[in-house]
Order: C-alpha cells, then structure tokens, then sequence
C-alpha cells in the first residue's frame, strides 16, 4: 500500500519589515535628511529596525546616525502600514516624534540633514509628506490619523 508523503518543510511566511522614522522638533522646526541612497530625496531621518531591538532604541540610532543628533522620544505618533508606501518592499513604520537641541549634520546615508518648517518644505520620498501632514494637523488640534478600515 502506497501512503502519501507529508511535506514536512517549515512554512515560510512573508511579513512586513519594521522600520521607523522620526520627527525631531528643533528650534521652531522639524529636521529632514536628503537621502543618499536610492530611492533619492528628501524624507524623514528613519531605517529598519534590528534584530533584537526595541523600536525606540532604533529610532533614537537612527537620528543619530543620520543627523548628529541625540534624541529624546517624546510620543509614539502612529505607524503607517500601506503596503505600497515604499516601491522597494512592503514595510510598516512606526512613527516617533522627539526633541533635540544643536546643530544636524548628515552623516551615515543622509548626504546632509537640514531643519525645515512646515511652510518651506521640499518634496519628501516615500509617504513622508502624508505624515507630515497628519503631523501638523495633531500639533494644531491635539488629533492624532485617524485608523484607517483598508
């Protein structure tokens, strides 16, 4: 009698990579990193997050590594989820919005870091405008995006 083989291989899953960008508020503005790498432009500072660690440690590495800057977080502001937020893969960020006092610099895959404010930014890579507004929007009337039902 001949039985079935059971396929034992693991199942291989594919999920969304962590990642996260932060909104560093300093001296009236906010700080934006002209990225080095493709996709090209302005955005953020941000990256993924390691394996291994919290989600707050990445966003505060990540500032520095990107702007010079030692950030403290101040609020958890939202994660922004849609799969197509960045043609290279599917990836969701959690948002963080933090203080930060000196100078940016642009270091690691930032070519150069520069604080904006809301009425002379440039045009910013992957959903980052998206969060900005949502982010102006909450600093003027206290409401955070609102969950979206896709």
């Amino acid at each position: 009698m001949n039985t079935p083989k059971t396929d034992t291989s693991p199942t291989v899953y594919r999920n969304p990579t962590p990642t996260v960008d932060i909104i560093i508020e300093i001296g009236g503005g906010i700080v934006l990193i002209e990225r080095k790498n493709e996709p090209l432009g302005w955005a953020l500072p941000g990256g993924f997050v390691d394996y291994g660690e919290s989600f707050e440690h990445a966003a505060r590495r990540e500032a520095e590594e990107e702007t010079g800057l030692q950030v403290t977080l101040t609020h958890q502001f939202y994660t922004y989820s849609d799969p197509s937020r960045d043609a290279r893969q599917h990836n969701s960020s959690t948002v963080f919005i933090g203080t930060a006092t000196g100078k940016p610099k642009g270091a690691d895959d930032a070519a150069q870091a520069v604080i904006y404010n809301q009425d002379n930014l440039p045009s910013l890579a992957f959903d980052h405008q998206q969060i900005l507004d949502d982010y102006f929007h909450f600093k003027k009337t206290g409401n955070r995006p609102a969950i979206t039902q896709a």
